[in-house]
């Protein structure tokens, strides 16, 4: 019986849109169509919560509280939130359909793990609402997991491990110690960890380097590594179990945790190993 028996993977960032550009594009829009320009950095520090906390973070930061009270001369209120999401379903849905291609080596992993027999499920920071072109994006490319937990499905987001639970009930996948977390933002492993699964944090194609597939691979290795370093850390620092350049190499963490299921080891148990990525 192999040791991993599901593997729960985040979307953007990790299996679709290579630097995880949707949200940013939907967000600075509906933002600066709203008088509060936010700067993209601002934008990505908060990526992978559900996307009302998103905002909500957001539009807490001091900076940001000040540009709203200038613009409109009071502080923002629940219901100026309820706008913005009101305006941020259509916005992400356009940018989603721009951003819909699957990250190279995803499809190719996907029919590999169900070809082994291992169960493949998702959640995502996104609502079902915005889930809808993704969803059909994907499968068009030959991407569909079994199970999709979006945000507004369980009644707290990441890092509260509760979508990854639903996602394993569902799949009926237990023990959480033969399942696999694979995020490419750290609040996501971050749930991984609370949920008692092993974690793989993904970084040249995610949110922490933030760049589109053609512009990354414009670098040269030097380059590449410094943008790697800091991202890598970043993953170091809430416990991921392992990080990979992209999810094309999954297979690496994955016989890495075979091996560590056969010695008895758990997740969590040890500090976070790189595997195909040039900085370590």
């Amino acid at each position: 019986m192999p040791g991993v028996i599901a593997v729960l993977f985040d979307w953007a960032g990790t299996m679709i849109d290579f630097g995880s550009r949707a949200p940013v594009i939907a967000m600075e829009n509906v933002l600066t169509k709203a008088n509060v320009p936010v700067e993209e950095v601002t934008i990505r520090r908060y990526m992978g919560m559900a996307k009302r906390e998103h905002v909500l973070a957001i539009l807490s930061e001091p900076a940001v509280a000040q540009r709203w009270r200038d613009a409109y001369g009071a502080d923002w209120t629940t219901a100026d939130v309820d706008r913005l999401m009101v305006a941020l379903e259509p916005a992400m849905q356009a940018s989603a359909m721009v951003c819909s291609v699957m990250i190279p080596g995803a499809v190719d992993v996907f029919h590999t793990l169900l070809a082994q027999g291992i169960k493949v499920g998702s959640t995502t920071g996104y609502t079902q609402t915005m889930m809808v072109p993704i969803l059909n994006a994907a499968a068009q490319q030959g991407y569909d997991p079994e199970v999709t937990i979006c945000a507004g499905e369980t009644v707290q987001g990441r890092p509260a491990p509760l979508m990854l639970w639903q996602a394993m009930a569902q799949l009926k996948a237990w023990p959480a110690g033969r399942c696999v977390a694979v995020d490419d933002a750290p609040v996501g492993i971050e749930a991984g960890r609370n949920a008692g699964l092993w974690t793989i944090g993904v970084v040249a194609s995610g949110n922490g380097v933030g760049m589109g597939a053609d512009a990354w691979a414009a670098l040269d290795a030097t380059e590449q590594e410094a943008r790697l370093k800091p991202v890598i850390a970043s993953f170091c620092n809430v416990g991921a179990d392992f990080v990979i350049q992209s999810v094309a190499d999954l297979a690496m963490a994955l016989d890495a945790i075979e091996q560590a299921v056969d010695a008895g080891r758990h997740p969590g148990g040890a500090a976070t190993v790189t595997l195909g990525c040039q900085a370590t």
